[in-house]
């Protein structure tokens, strides 16, 4: 019998998030900031799709045709059955990468991405991938790749290697792999007690290792027990994509495009003095002690001229996806929270506060005479992107031929929201991807399109989808345990919903 998983877990399910990283419209601020032409965005494929959430959105978000393999049969058939409800004719298989990467009747593709796969599979399989790259990826195209990265693991990779050992030699046989994940966390952690020099080596793992344990089991073993498991150096990554004619053009990461957040001043006067880009950002990754990488490659990338760059930001569409009043004014780098200038910030989320849509050009001739010009602007586009305050959209055409799938997909995941807790996100036709969406709400939402027109009638429709999950309510961090209590509160989350979240929704797309 083949050992058709390759060392990979596939014992239990992956987990249902959705990643926007995946989403080929996210690309163009990135790429247009560093001055770099966009891909065309009619095909798609991604390696390693999980449950399909990604994939399956952002085929039924877009008038890109979507390809996507997963060896697990189990997550492909989860996938499938997505792709049949959106019927946006998206193609998903649970072939190895042997088989996936060799056959001769697929596309070339505009747009490839990889999630994590890439620090999760043998050497073997990341040839097959780089050669993949090299045949299937057009001129032009763009690939996406996330994977742990040295320096940031270093410290790190021999705990996982002694998680993953134990795993392997201690556990009894037959011993499913939560209960090996369970097994060696209890392991490590007793060791810990001990006081081992290791940690007294490294002072910051012990906290590392806390915030390890609250994790999703099932993300752990799929994270840190598979049997190949490799952070690289960006060096590393960049010579093997290198084979497939790839460079480096961009973080995915918005917030590391804003050096300020990340660097400090001599930080970023020590890069500057670095030619070889490749060698740069290598460096830069011991100077943020970075753990995960998300970049965009591209094959034969093109450097417009600064008249075609500026022509094309401006024409960039984005909306506001969030109350504007709701937008909090910090964010978050490698440095710590820092403030946003609400001299330079509120004027522009002012202008995007009725959820229309507008492009960076029309926002850049309401803000004339003020600080936002076209680079400020663009820069805190970004930002306001890096937070999910601003969501960029898609052309009308691509909207209206997205709309009927993603009402169809959307319907079909509130259906599953009477039943399971952990699928968060619907598809938006204008962003061409998912929105964050809470169960609570998905409900709520379910109950509207059930006929129910007020937050008092979804309320009665829910509560007892709640009960049957057991899903009680809680207030500042309480459990509310009366009937009382919770139907109150449920209350009070409905016509909040209905006041705020709803109407933003519905400027999405996602909701009618």
């Amino acid at each position: 019998m083949s050992n058709w998983n390759a060392g990979y877990v596939a014992e239990i399910a992956y987990t249902y998030g959705y990643y926007e990283e995946l989403n080929p419209l996210r690309l163009r601020l990135p790429l247009l900031a560093a001055g770099l032409a966009l891909p065309d965005s009619g095909t798609a494929c991604e390696l390693g799709f999980g449950q399909g959430i990604s994939a399956n959105i952002h085929a039924a978000a877009s008038s890109t045709r979507w390809h996507g393999n997963d060896f697990n049969p189990s997550q492909a058939a989860f996938a499938q059955e997505l792709a049949s409800v959106a019927g946006a004719g998206a193609q998903f298989t649970d072939e190895s990468f042997a088989q996936f990467c060799c056959r001769d009747d697929l596309p070339d593709f505009d747009f490839i991405c990889l999630h994590g796969i890439w620090s999760w599979v043998s050497a073997e399989n990341r040839a097959l991938i780089v050669d993949f790259l090299q045949r299937k990826l057009k001129v032009g195209g763009v690939a996406y790749i996330s994977y742990n990265t040295q320096p940031g693991w270093s410290a790190m990779m021999p705990m996982r290697d002694l998680l993953a050992e134990h795993s392997r030699v201690m556990s009894a046989p037959g011993v499913g792999v939560l209960a090996r994940v369970d097994g060696a966390i209890d392991f490590v952690d007793r060791m810990i007690a001990v006081q081992p020099r290791y940690l007294e080596a490294n002072p910051l793992l012990a906290d590392r290792f806390e915030k390890l344990k609250a994790l999703d089991r099932n993300y752990i073993a799929h994270e840190y027990f598979n049997a190949d498991w490799q952070p690289m150096a960006f060096s590393s990554v960049a010579a093997m994509l290198g084979e497939a004619k790839l460079e480096f053009a961009s973080s995915a990461n918005y917030t590391a495009l804003v050096d300020m957040l990340n660097l400090t001043a001599e930080h970023q006067q020590f890069l500057a003095e670095i030619p070889d880009p490749v060698f740069r950002e290598t460096t830069r990754a011991f100077l943020v002690n970075e753990q995960f990488r998300k970049d965009y490659w591209v094959k034969g990338a093109r450097r417009l001229t600064p008249l075609a760059q500026v022509s094309a930001v401006r024409a960039v569409r984005v909306m506001l996806a969030v109350p504007r009043d709701e937008v909090v004014l910090s964010v978050h780098g490698v440095l710590g929270d820092a403030d946003m200038d609400e001299r330079v910030y509120a004027p522009v989320l002012d202008a995007m506060a009725d959820h229309r849509v507008y492009t960076i050009g029309e926002l850049e001739q309401q803000l004339a005479g003020s600080e936002a010009g076209l680079a400020a602007l663009l820069q805190i586009i970004l930002v306001l992107v890096s937070k999910g305050s601003v969501l960029a959209v898609q052309d009308e055409v691509d909207i209206v031929v997205a709309r009927p799938r993603t009402a169809r997909l959307n319907a079909h995941l509130l259906e599953q929201a009477l039943a399971r807790t952990d699928l968060h996100s619907l598809a938006s036709p204008l962003t061409g991807g998912g929105v964050v969406v809470s169960h609570l709400q998905q409900l709520f939402l379910w109950a509207k399109q059930q006929g129910c027109p007020t937050p008092q009638e979804w309320v009665r429709a829910t509560w007892p989808v709640l009960l049957r999950l057991e899903q009680l309510l809680t207030k500042d961090g309480q459990a509310l345990l009366t009937e009382e209590e919770n139907l109150a509160e449920l209350l009070a989350r409905a016509e909040y919903f209905s006041a705020r979240t709803l109407p933003v929704l519905r400027a999405l797309g996602v909701a009618d």
